[in-house]
């Protein structure tokens, strides 16, 4: 694996897990589910898999900000705004 691609992974990884922190299951059941999704494709040789599987992991970083996005929201709005229909 080139350098750079290695970097990129390492990155990755890093940002996965500090979003994991936040994870509604649970750090340790994010930490361990993301461990093993490395280790599935820990032997990746070909740079072109690698930057598909790099472009996954960006989209699941999207995927849970939006998460966390919206739970802060809608605890937000369940705080200011009472339910009319009542």
């Amino acid at each position: 694996m080139a350098n750079s691609l290695r970097g990129e992974v390492i990155n990755l990884y890093k940002n996965l897990l500090h979003l994991g922190k936040e994870y509604p299951k649970g750090a340790d059941y994010f930490r361990s589910r993301l461990k093993a999704a490395f280790l599935k494709n820990k032997d990746v040789k070909d740079p072109e898999k690698i930057k598909e599987l790099i472009a996954r992991g960006e989209f699941v970083i999207k995927e849970l900000e939006a998460l966390y996005f919206l739970r802060k929201y809608r605890a937000l709005k369940q705080r200011y705004y009472s339910d009319d229909s009542q």
